[in-house]
């Protein structure tokens, strides 16, 4: 990697997160030999920053782009940047994130996404959910029997309980279908992709 990567870390003061995040790209810029010009910049700071991002922070930008919410682990880093661990190599295909980030508590009062932003979550979420009038997300997994489709509601409770965001789930014979949305806002929100992806994985577990 010739050219520098450039690195912006949305942060704020006291938020162990963000500590960690930084130290995760300082890692990966050791670990992969990568060259990152990194920049921190403190939401609290600038109240439009504040507004778009609220306290979901870390939030990482790498070239102009956002790549990382929350988490970002020196090699989830490398992956993104399609650098191979220890050599180079064959790239190796950008880590779906979604499902590595946490619902966070919403407060209301922010716009739910609509255009553009709805339309990049979608494509980055994709395996089958579709976005309805701009307001849900929904879909509809199919299972050999009852026994198997209770089994897989009672796994998206689970992780609905861990993440204090619930979906509406119908259950019926060899049928789940779940339903998407964030009612403080009455429309679709970052945390309705992030519980869409943990869904997928717990649907994915035997």
């Amino acid at each position: 990697m010739h050219e520098p990567v450039e690195v912006v870390l949305y942060t704020r003061h006291d938020c162990p997160l963000c500590d960690k995040a930084k130290a995760s790209i300082r890692a990966a810029e050791t670990l992969y030999r990568l060259r990152i010009r990194m920049r921190e910049v403190d939401i609290d700071e600038d109240p439009a920053l504040l507004e778009m991002f609220t306290e979901d922070v870390p939030v990482v930008y790498v070239n102009g782009r956002e790549a990382f919410r929350h988490r970002v682990s020196p090699d989830e880093l490398a992956a993104f940047l399609k650098v191979p661990p220890g050599d180079v190599g064959s790239a190796r295909a950008p880590v779906h994130s979604l499902a590595a980030e946490k619902c966070v508590p919403c407060r209301g009062g922010v716009p739910p996404l609509q255009g553009d932003d709805l339309a990049a979550l979608s494509r980055e979420l994709g395996d089958g959910w579709r976005v309805i009038g701009e307001h849900h997300l929904e879909k509809e997994f199919t299972l050999p029997d009852f026994a198997a489709a209770l089994a897989l509601t009672n796994r998206i409770g689970a992780v609905a309980e861990r993440e204090g965001h619930h979906p509406d789930i119908f259950l019926a014979w060899g049928k789940v279908r779940v339903t998407i949305w964030t009612h403080k806002v009455d429309g679709l929100t970052r945390n309705d992709f992030v519980l869409a992806a943990k869904i997928d994985r717990v649907a994915g577990e035997p």
